[in-house]
């Protein structure tokens, strides 16, 4: 039921980036403005013969190191062995094998995952009957491709596909929600756990990382019925430990995929940090609901616009996604725990909701009479109807006659006459311009 990971390894300089932008659809120029989505840039979606699948460049997170260069690479490839379920290695015709590529191979032959030989640079047939000259590496059938302009990569997507584990039945039969408990290493997630379940499922230790492998608890009682899915936190590695924070984001990639609603916990002490966003920001882009809680809050000196102010703090780090519910709790005394699961089953409600297409259109009617879509170069953009998508998360489509010209402050501006009108907090909306 977890997802599956495919991971992109390689020496620099062979085109991992642009293999990583090519196969998730992405393009250079997508850079995104939002603080602390820098690391959060290596991982995409690709889509392959109705397949979606997450995709990790890992040489994006092994860098500013003083570390010996092949102990990035030992660091890399470890994260990806353990990690991933499919590993494309790159490499570069123009220049052959190297010392590191032998290096990234013999490692790589130990390995009982799927290792896929990715040759890049490979766009006219000389140096397509260069790239022969990798079979030599050992690893089995290899994929002339180039990156720039596409060639080869519907071979290897298909290989890459064809190695996925299938999509296994979720184990439980009936549609009950699940709720993800994620964050950084050591906030607390096991503890929180425990609080609700009432018993101690994981060992909790102040040490970051001692959670192994996802949970799934079910929660049964106070008229509540959901799963828990307790994040598997960091497996304790020494040889990658400048790398949990890698690795936290790879965990949280799996849960949060099969997730409905995240409690995304951060310390109340330390504040809301880089990564902490670059969590938010996941659970952002695979469309599930959020709720922010901030442990340890008994923890905190306080005055009397303490939480106020937190809050707002921390909402301007989320901005512009920031209709989220914030609880400031503490885990381990079980402080607000209750409101925990009031907050998540009222989330997880919005996250189901359906606008009848009727109201939607009422509302999207006089919204456009108060403030029309700014014309673009000459043209009056009209906005003729408007639904909500059949899919899992709320998504609406809005049918135009010039949708590109329907600019993202407009379609901020539609957003949140949604949220004002209809709950919606804590769900993140999408919102589709379609030629009518």
């Amino acid at each position: 039921m977890m997802g599956n990971i495919v991971a992109i390894v390689g020496r620099p300089n062979v085109g991992k980036s642009t293999l990583f932008n090519r196969l998730t659809g992405r393009r250079k120029a997508i850079v995104d403005s939002e603080s602390g989505v820098t690391r959060d840039r290596h991982y995409g979606k690709a889509e392959w013969n109705g397949r979606e699948f997450p995709v990790v460049d890992t040489g994006g997170y092994i860098t500013d190191s003083g570390d010996l260069f092949e102990e990035e690479i030992r660091k890399q490839i470890s994260i990806a062995i353990d990690e991933a379920d499919v590993i494309i290695f790159v490499l570069d015709v123009l220049s052959g094998i190297t010392d590191i590529d032998e290096y990234f191979a013999g490692i790589l032959r130990k390995t009982d995952k799927k290792v896929i030989p990715a040759v890049n640079k490979v766009d006219n047939s000389e140096r397509y009957y260069d790239s022969s000259l990798f079979y030599r590496l050992g690893l089995g059938e290899i994929y002339p491709v180039s990156a720039i302009n596409g060639s080869g990569t519907g071979e290897l997507l298909d290989a890459v596909v064809k190695e996925l584990p299938e999509k296994e039945a979720p184990e439980e039969e009936d549609d009950l929600p699940r709720f993800a408990i994620v964050g950084r290493p050591n906030v607390g997630k096991s503890s929180l756990l425990n609080s609700l379940l009432g018993e101690e499922r994981n060992i909790v230790t102040p040490q970051s990382g001692t959670t192994r492998d996802s949970i799934y608890s079910r929660f049964n009682k106070f008229k509540y019925d959901f799963y828990l899915v307790d994040t598997a936190g960091l497996r304790k590695k020494t040889r990658v430990r400048e790398n949990i924070e890698f690795y936290s984001v790879l965990r949280s990639i799996r849960v949060i995929e099969n997730s409905d609603v995240c409690l995304l916990m951060i310390d109340a002490l330390q504040g809301i940090e880089s990564q902490d966003v670059n969590i938010f920001n996941l659970v952002k882009r695979n469309n599930k609901a959020v709720v922010i809680l901030v442990n340890k809050w008994d923890m905190v000196e306080k005055s009397s616009n303490t939480a106020r102010d937190y809050t707002k703090a921390l909402k301007e780090r989320i901005t512009p996604f920031d209709d989220v519910p914030v609880l400031f709790i503490s885990a381990v005394n079980r402080q607000r725990i209750f409101r925990v699961l009031e907050t998540a089953v009222k989330v997880y409600d919005n996250y189901r909701r359906r606008i009848p297409t009727h109201a939607l259109n009422k509302l999207v009617q006089e919204a456009v009479e108060n403030f029309h879509p700014p014309s673009a170069r000459g043209r009056y953009i009209r906005i003729k109807y408007a639904t909500q998508l059949p899919s899992r998360s709320p998504a609406f489509v809005f049918f135009c006659n010039y949708p590109e010209y329907v600019k993202d402050p407009y379609k901020r501006y539609l957003e949140h006459r949604i949220r004002e009108n209809f709950d919606f907090c804590g769900v993140p909306l999408q919102m589709y311009f379609r030629k009518k």
